[in-house]
């Protein structure tokens, strides 16, 4: 197998060629197909999140065919398409997997982080985390879907039935929802990075509300806002934005130091929560709507050996929609 292998934090990934992976007990061997970027990998990359070991091997966006099951699986799985995601693995044991929880699980596994993820030709899977696709023809406009989608959709269900949505970042995440609430009958109220342009004129191509800059207030009060980037100025901003009642999701996993902000901007029963990872039941119920809702994910598509330019393009702000490696 081919794998583009975290060896240093900070540092470019290396390429590598290593025998091809044997599935334990429970899990299958993927042939991958696609891997999307998320912004997450980043922070794997960079070193940002606790817990790391290295060598690592990045991705948690992965759709491929199963190709080979370990003892206990069922056989009818090979050759299926099938999705990979962040959350690998859980206990199944402590309070919250008991609980419906297994998003905040005491010893959970998470793809490209604990354990090698899909920037790489094959990669292991636990059988019970994987999603099947047969009816997403596409690999590449799949695999965004992956995170990107599942955790933008947990974020979206913690805004409950707000009508204005404000989603700052308008990264892959972001153009998903824009489609869902298109769909939903909800406006969507896009914020960017100052003077992009580009990110806004996309936006509104997915039929957002209003599109402008992170440091502007919408037209109207929002009844809720979802913030993808990693950026912690952007609570205050987002508090500012919504109504009373109104609540602030942080759907990341890594987001720099939020300043201190005024009690004001809190007061009147405004909300500020965050979602963390997700559940297997999020993932089957968020599919089930971009089938329905025809989600259409916006792609460029990088070779496997050029995972670096692609992470420095996310980096930089390059790209409208996500990043997608294929082997």
């Amino acid at each position: 197998m081919k794998a583009m292998v975290l060896t240093v934090p900070g540092q470019p990934l290396v390429e590598e060629r290593r025998s091809d992976p044997m599935p334990g007990s429970g899990e299958l061997r993927i042939r991958v197909e696609a891997c999307a970027i998320c912004r997450t990998d980043l922070h794997v990359v960079d070193g940002e999140l606790p817990n790391l070991h290295y060598p690592r091997v990045p991705g948690h966006e992965v759709v491929g065919r199963v190709e080979l099951v370990g003892p206990g699986v069922a056989g009818d799985l090979l050759g299926r398409r099938v999705g990979l995601g962040w959350l690998g693995h859980t206990c199944g044991h402590c309070p919250y997997c008991r609980s419906l929880r297994e998003n905040l699980c005491d010893s959970p596994e998470f793809t490209g982080y604990t354990r090698d993820g899909g920037f790489a030709s094959h990669v292991i899977a636990d059988a019970a985390y994987v999603f099947p696709l047969d009816d997403f023809p596409d690999p590449v406009a799949a695999a965004p879907l992956m995170c990107a989608g599942l955790i933008g959709w947990r974020a979206l269900r913690s805004a409950g039935a707000a009508r204005r949505i404000g989603l700052y970042g308008f990264g892959a995440a972001a153009h998903i929802l824009a489609q869902i609430c298109h769909w939903q009958g909800r406006e969507v109220y896009a914020f960017t990075r100052p003077g992009d342009e580009a990110a806004q004129a996309h936006a509104r191509s997915l039929g957002a509300h209003w599109a402008g800059s992170s440091e502007e207030k919408p037209p109207e009060p929002l009844d809720a806002a979802l913030i993808f980037a990693p950026v912690g100025a952007l609570v205050p901003l987002a508090l500012s934005a919504v109504a009373k009642g109104g609540r602030v999701v942080c759907g990341g996993i890594h987001m720099s130091d939020i300043p201190s902000f005024g009690y004001d901007l809190l007061w009147q029963e405004r909300e500020l929560v965050s979602v963390a990872n997700l559940t297997r039941a999020d993932g089957h119920e968020f599919l089930s709507v971009a089938r329905q809702a025809g989600i259409a994910t916006k792609t460029t598509v990088y070779p496997l050996s050029q995972a670096n330019e692609a992470l420095s393009d996310l980096r930089a702000g390059r790209l409208q929609g996500a990043a997608v490696l294929i082997p």
